[in-house]
This record gives C-alpha cells, sequence and structure tokens, in this order.
C-alpha cells in the first residue's frame, strides 16, 4: 500500500535503497538530502523541491515527477527515461545533471538555468520550449531531438546536427552557431 505525505520538510538524510519505495510526496522540501543509494519503486513526487541534494547513480525507473524543480543538486549518471511519462514536468536550477538520460522524454517548457550538461542524453527527446540558460553542453547528445523553440542563447560548448534535430524557430547566440556548423569543419571567425 502506498504512503501519502503532504506538506513535509526532510533535511539532511541519508535514504537507503528502498526507503522512499511505494510512498508518495505532494509539496513537500528536500534539503540536503542524499539519495544516492536509492532505487525507486512505485515513488511520486508533486509539486517537490529538492535543494543542495545528491542523486549520483540514483535509479529512478518507477518515480512520477510532476512539477518538481531541483535547485543546486547532484544527478549525476541518473537514466530519467525510465519516469513516469503521465505529467511528467521538471526543472533545474544550478544543477550538475553530467552523464544523465533524458531519451525519448517529452520535456516541453522545462527550464535548465546555470546547469552542468556535460555528456548528456537527449536523443530523440521532445525539447519544444525548453530553457537552457546559462547551461555547459559540452558532448551532449541530441540526435534525433525535437527542438523547435528551444532557447540556446546564453548556452555553450554545443554541437548539435541540424541534419538530425529539428531546431525549427529555436534560438540561438551568433557566438553558438559554430556549434551548428562543427561537422563542416569549417572555422568561424
Amino acid at each position: 500500500m502506498t504512503a501519502y505525505l503532504l506538506d513535509k520538510n526532510y533535511i539532511k538524510i541519508h535514504y537507503n535503497v528502498d526507503d522512499l519505495n511505494h510512498k508518495e510526496f505532494e509539496s513537500c522540501v528536500f534539503e540536503s538530502c542524499d539519495f544516492s543509494d536509492c532505487n525507486f519503486i512505485a515513488v511520486t513526487f508533486i509539486d517537490c523541491t529538492f535543494n543542495h541534494c545528491t542523486f549520483d547513480n540514483s535509479q529512478i525507473n518507477h518515480v512520477a515527477l510532476r512539477t518538481v524543480y531541483f535547485n543546486h543538486c547532484k544527478i549525476s549518471a541518473v537514466n530519467f527515461a525510465m519516469c513516469d511519462k503521465l505529467i511528467f514536468e521538471i526543472h533545474f536550477k544550478n544543477c550538475v545533471l553530467d552523464f544523465s538520460k533524458f531519451y525519448t522524454l517529452k520535456m516541453k517548457a522545462t527550464t535548465f538555468k546555470d546547469c552542468s550538461l556535460v555528456a548528456v542524453d537527449f536523443m530523440s527527446t521532445d525539447l519544444t520550449d525548453v530553457i537552457f540558460e546559462n547551461c555547459d553542453l559540452y558532448r551532449t547528445e541530441f540526435a534525433g531531438a525535437k527542438a523547435n523553440k528551444t532557447d540556446f542563447r546564453s548556452s555553450y560548448n554545443y554541437t548539435i546536427d541540424p541534419e538530425k534535430t529539428k531546431l525549427k524557430k529555436a534560438f540561438f547566440s551568433l557566438e553558438g552557431v559554430k556549434g551548428l556548423l562543427a561537422k563542416h569543419n569549417i572555422t568561424v571567425v
């Protein structure tokens, strides 16, 4: 049976492998918590905020994330691709998401602000109206993604092949255009 937890604050807790399984959290705040050892099963987060939390290598295959905010979190090598796709809505600010996977997800209007997204997998992801504000996108993969109206203007270190990624009405800075031409082995000055 699923435990329902509403409007609670959790501070500096190190969760074990199955501490959160079969629980639903709504309007909860997690502050400086460590989820690195967790293997989430049947867990739902609705209108929750995570501040200064760590999720390195967490197994979040059976998690529902509905209007969830991550601030100053370390979320390296986490596979979001198997999350519940119904009402999947997340936002990131000042987070390290290096080596994480979001492939095939619908992430419309997601915000990434001041994040490190090194070698992240966005293959075949719907990134329509996503904002990448001041993000490091070094070696991030966008092949097959739909990035229409996506804002890349203040982000950097990306290489995107316009022939393999839908970029209709996407926003780029003049400096960032180099990342769209990289495959042609030309120099832009």
